[in-house]
Parts: C-alpha cells; sequence; structure tokens
C-alpha cells in the first residue's frame, strides 16, 4: 500500500501575497494541484495534504477533489513535525509513505513513479530524490556509494573545503517504510538554528538509505519567491512548447507565446508571435493563431484563421476568419465559414454557416442563422436594465449599416433591414424593415456667424 502527504502549510511570506503559496498558479494551475496531479500514477491509497496557513482557503480550493484528506498542522514547527501528525491516522498503515513538497510543481510522473519503485525493490528504509548541481551551495551534500547507499548526508555550512566538492545534493523527496518512519519520528530534535523539527533528519536514523538521482535538476525546483516563480514558469513553457514543436506545430517566435497542458493541436497548427493559449483549447488542423490573440477554453475547427483577437469559452467550426480585433465571448457557438470582422463582439450567440459580421458590431444573446450578412455599426440591444433577452436572425437575412435590435426580436428569414433603423417589432419572413426618422433637408440655410 501506498500513502501521500504532501506539505502545504507554510506561509510563503516571500511571495508578498494574500493568497497562501501552494495555490499560486504556475501555468494557469495551482501549485499544489499541479504536486496531486503529478502523483496519481503511483495510485496511492491515501492521499493527506498537510495544511496549516490560510487552510480554509486551500481546502475550498480543492473542495470538489474527495479523495484528499487534510490534516492541520498547528504551529508549522518543520517538515518532520508536520509528517508527526500523520501518526495518529496511520497507526494501523502497512507500507510506504511518498512524502512531496506543495511547492515543488514541475516532477514529471515518470521521475515520482521511479523513485517509488526503486525504494520498493531494494527494501530500504527511505529513498529519496538527489540532485547533482552545477552551483550546490546551500543544499545539503550527500554521500554514497555507487550502488546509491547513502552514507550520510551533511548540511552546507557543516561541510568542509573538500566536501563542499560534492555536487550531489538532498531534493527533499522522499518514499520511507511507514512501519519504520513511525518509530523514528519521535526521536527528532529541533536542537538547530531554526528550533524545528526536520524529516531529514530521520534518514540517518535508517540502516538502509538510498537516494534516487533525477535526470533533470530543474524538476526538483522549489518556489518561495516571485522569482522563483517565473523560473519555473519558463521551465514548464519550454517543456511544452519543446513537444508540441516535436509534434508538428509551428512557432514563428516560440519564446513569445504561452500555452496550458490542457492544449491540444492538430497537424500543421502555425502559432503566430505574442499568441497565448490558456485552460482546455482544442486547435483543429491547419489552424493560424495570432500574431497577438488570447485563446482560452476554446474549441477551433480545421483551417481557422484568427488575428489580434480574443477567444474565449466558445467553440467555432470551420473555415472560419477571426480578427483582427474581435472579441468571441464565453457560450458562443460559430457555424463553419463565418466570419468576425475587425472590432466585432459576439457574446452568448449561435451563428450559422456562412454567416458574416465584418465590422464594428455587437451581436449578443442571439440565434443567428445560416448565410446572414449583419451590416456595419448592428447592435442587438440585449439588456432591459435588469433582463438579458435574445434576437432571433433567420437564414439569408441582411442587416444595414447601424441597425439596432431591441430584443426580444424575431426577424424571418430573407428579411432586409434599411441601415440605421431601430427595429422593435418582430419582422415576418422575406420582408423589408425601415424604422427611421424621415430626412428633412432646408434648402438655402446657412448657420448664423
Amino acid at each position: 500500500m501506498l500513502a501521500v502527504a504532501i506539505l502545504a502549510a507554510g506561509k510563503g511570506t516571500r511571495m508578498k501575497s494574500k493568497l497562501p503559496k501552494v495555490l499560486q498558479q504556475l501555468g494557469g494551475v495551482s501549485l499544489v494541484e499541479r504536486v496531486i496531479a503529478s502523483c496519481k500514477e503511483v495510485k496511492p491509497d491515501r492521499t493527506f495534504l498537510i495544511i496549516g496557513h490560510e487552510s480554509e482557503q486551500v481546502k475550498e480550493k480543492l473542495r470538489d477533489n474527495s479523495k484528499i484528506e487534510f490534516i492541520k498542522q498547528v504551529p508549522q514547527n518543520g517538515t518532520g513535525h508536520a509528517i508527526q501528525q500523520l501518526l495518529p491516522v496511520l497507526q494501523d498503515f502497512e507500507g510506504e509513505l511518498l512524502v512531496l513538497n506543495g511547492d515543488v510543481p514541475l516532477l514529471r510522473i515518470e521521475t515520482i513513479k521511479k523513485l517509488v519503485d526503486q525504494h520498493r525493490a531494494s527494501k530500504a528504509g527511505v529513498t529519496f530524490l538527489s540532485a547533482r548541481m552545477d552551483n550546490p551551495r546551500g543544499y545539503g551534500r550527500v554521500f554514497a556509494d555507487k550502488n546509491g547507499k547513502v552514507k550520510l548526508i551533511i548540511e552546507d555550512c557543516d561541510c568542509n573545503e573538500e566536501q563542499k566538492t560534492n555536487k550531489l545534493t538532498n531534493a527533499g523527496i522522499y518514499c520511507f517504510n511507514w512501519s519504520q518512519l513511525k518509530n523514528h519520528l519521535p526521536s527528532l530534535s529541533a536542537k538547530n538554528e531554526q528550533k524545528e523539527l526536520y524529516i531529514t533528519d530521520t534518514v540517518s536514523m535508517f540502516n538502509n538509505a538510498m537516494h534516487s538521482e533525477v535526470d533533470n535538476t530543474e524538476e526538483v525546483s522549489g518556489i518561495n519567491d516571485r522569482q522563483q516563480m517565473a523560473y519555473c514558469e519558463s521551465i514548464l513553457q519550454e517543456r511544452l512548447r519543446t513537444y508540441w514543436l516535436k509534434n508538428g506545430v509551428t512557432f514563428i517566435d516560440k519564446d513569445s507565446c504561452t500555452l496550458s497542458e490542457s492544449c491540444q493541436f492538430g497537424t500543421d497548427v502555425v502559432i503566430e508571435p505574442q499568441t497565448h493559449m490558456r485552460g482546455k483549447c482544442h486547435i483543429g488542423d491547419g489552424c493560424i493563431v495570432g500574431p497577438g490573440s488570447l485563446i482560452q477554453n476554446a474549441e477551433l475547427g480545421k483551417n481557422v484563421t484568427v488575428l489580434h483577437s480574443v477567444i474565449s469559452d466558445s467553440k467555432v467550426g470551420d473555415h472560419v476568419q477571426i480578427g483582427p480585433y474581435a472579441h468571441v465571448r464565453p457560450q458562443s457557438i460559430l457555424a463553419d465559414k463565418c466570419k468576425i470582422g475587425n472590432f466585432v463582439e459576439v457574446k452568448k450567440s449561435v451563428l450559422g454557416e456562412g454567416t458574416k459580421i465584418n465590422h464594428l458590431s455587437y451581436i449578443g444573446d442571439a440565434d443567428v442563422g445560416g448565410e446572414v450578412n449583419v451590416g456595419a455599426g448592428t447592435i442587438t440591444a440585449n439588456y432591459d436594465g435588469k433582463n438579458k433577452h435574445r434576437t432571433i436572425i433567420g437564414n439569408n437575412s441582411r442587416t444595414g449599416a447601424n441597425s439596432v435590435l431591441v430584443a426580444p426580436i424575431v426577424i424571418g428569414k430573407g428579411v432586409t433591414i434599411g441601415a440605421g433603423s431601430t427595429l422593435t417589432k418582430d419582422v415576418p419572413n422575406d420582408a423589408l424593415a425601415i424604422a427611421r426618422a424621415k430626412q428633412l433637408t432646408i434648402e438655402k440655410w446657412r448657420k448664423k456667424q
């Protein structure tokens, strides 16, 4: 059996934030959610989140995850003290305890699985991740034999000059034999500079301690401040872009673009500079997105072109053109061959196949048929000051420039609306609707000076 304990009780004062450190976001996902996701592959029987600072915020964030068991650490007296809180709840547990840090979000699933597998195979009392760093200053040095058996760990401040040349460091991720660890935990001492109990101190208590060296030290990068957060974000983004470059996506200027791990791309997709993907996005074959575009929780069909535009929580069909400077807001559905042009905003609307809104229009809370041409400056006036109302426009209708359709209203099929009209009543199929003041021209009139 396997239990996982994630340390998430710290204040994170160096983040200078009202938000707990483990709830800070990396690539659009909180640090603690990333750590939880990283250990799913090892299929833990129980998962504990050890919380303290702003514990209610952390609980609220993870309220939908029924598999998480919350353990409150009060006061926060070090990592060893945090694991001591598990003694009552794991009194009869037989198996391994995997200890992860809620502020180390870049660990790969493969690395965690390797750690657990190696620990089980060696039957060690503890196996921990180690990292060989170019500049190990400040890190405890790991001294081990060629088989990975640890002789001792010496903190940086206690190393002599020769020992400081050792670049193998303790990364602070552990897999313990719980039956042995629970006997060592009461022996921890706070006789150190910080006056805290450290889980690291248990390593020397085991007769058989092993280490597992990570292939890439970036995986064990921790986050304590905004600078480290930015560093980890750059690592994550480089991982994602490299993956998709290898899978056929073209980035014109990859370093200026950001992605989320929930993005999926088809073949022959081109991502122009300064383009950003947030949340769960699906970009179909042959799409060209950007430059200067933001796609968030949206689905784009095949051969869609998006230029200097924003698309959020919407679905776009095939062969659609969007932009420049268009805004497709949540709950919008654009059918195949639609065109959304300059400075057009679409919100919570359904557009039929081949419909064109070329410029300077707002279409909100509307059901628009196919092959509709929306003239420049057309507005669906959907809000009466209290409630939103829908506008319905039938197939093959045309609106003139600067038309206002006051919802709720139904415009039939094949309707033509004269420019400058403000319509408040339904229009039947195959009709011409004009609603504007009669033009008055006074000849030979000049403004008095």
